[in-house]
């Protein structure tokens, strides 16, 4: 099948690889820690989702992002992140803009201690803007960049270290969230791996199969854990319940699907996972604060985002 092709060009692979070519969405089941192997900045021809944290260094130009049915741009010299599970998409760039675009695991942050606010803003579907710059950031995204595409273990742990100082760095020296910020979710212990890895796997296994008929009960058995505690631990990580979390991805999904394609909306409701049409209405409207239709309309008035 025909896909979306995603901005960057690195090893990931399409979880629904048969979904109707008309499906906006790629969602990509590489987990991996990496670095994205084009510098220069393309459109995208329709939004994407992967698990990852993805950081952005833009280093020359300008791109703007449609993230969650906003316009976001990031100018040179700045140094933005997301979780990579909002839809999103680059929808335009200064002609010849180049960034670094590096994909950081979501352990790393559920294993950083006194982020909870930070945490808690980039899980909750934040745009995070770092405010203070280093003079060397410019060079050291560029060489994180290099020496992650190497493929060298060493060199990646080291990295891995790197960067993980630099995001406490943001999170000491200040930060806007370019969306919206929510409450505070638990922190972890650094030597919690274990349930950390739980959180993260079934983070996962919720982006992968929220548009099937899952419920929390099979989100826990995925990962070999009790339903009643894996529902614990989900919503002290990361702030709301696991049937929340599944409902949030297939309203992310619609909320692409209506503005990407022609789709009606009971072929939308399906089509991202909803059981009923009746259904995806309730929560549509009571996560946007508006109909579905009235929704595509507004979004299409605008122009956005265009094919």
């Amino acid at each position: 099948m025909e896909h979306v092709k995603p901005l960057l060009e690195d090893e990931s692979v399409p979880v629904h690889p048969d979904h109707d070519p008309r499906h906006p969405l790629v969602i990509f089941g590489d987990h991996r820690f990496c670095a994205g192997e084009n510098l220069t900045v393309q459109r995208m021809a329709g939004p994407h989702m992967h698990s990852q944290i993805e950081l952005n260094f833009v280093l020359t130009g300008h791109m703007t992002y449609w993230f969650d049915g906003r316009e976001l741009t990031v100018d040179e010299g700045r140094l933005c992140l997301f979780w990579g599970m909002i839809p999103h998409q680059v929808i335009d760039r200064q002609e010849g803009t180049r960034f670094v675009c590096l994909y950081v695991p979501m352990s790393v942050f559920l294993g950083l201690a006194n982020l909870s606010r930070f945490r808690d803003a980039v899980f909750r579907g934040a745009m995070i803007e770092a405010l203070e710059i280093r003079s060397w950031d410019r060079d050291i995204f560029q060489r994180w960049r290099e020496e992650l595409l190497a493929g060298d273990e060493n060199l990646t742990e080291i990295v891995r270290n790197e960067l993980t100082a630099r995001v406490l760095r943001i999170e000491r020296d200040g930060w806007r969230d370019l969306r919206e910020e929510g409450s505070a979710i638990a922190s972890f212990s650094a030597n919690d791996s274990e349930r950390v890895e739980h959180i993260e796997r079934m983070l996962r296994f919720i982006a992968e199969h929220a548009l099937d008929s899952i419920s929390a009960d099979d989100v826990g058995n995925a990962v070999g854990l009790h339903p009643n505690y894996a529902m614990s631990i989900f919503k002290r990580a990361v702030g709301h319940t696991i049937n929340q979390a599944i409902v949030r991805h297939r309203l992310d999904t619609a909320q692409s699907l209506l503005i990407s394609t022609d789709l009606s909306i009971t072929d939308v409701a399906f089509e991202s996972g909803f059981g009923s049409v009746s259904r995806f209405y309730e929560a549509f409207s009571e996560r946007f604060v508006e109909k579905p239709t009235a929704f595509r309309r507004r979004m299409r008035s605008k122009g956005q985002p265009p094919a």
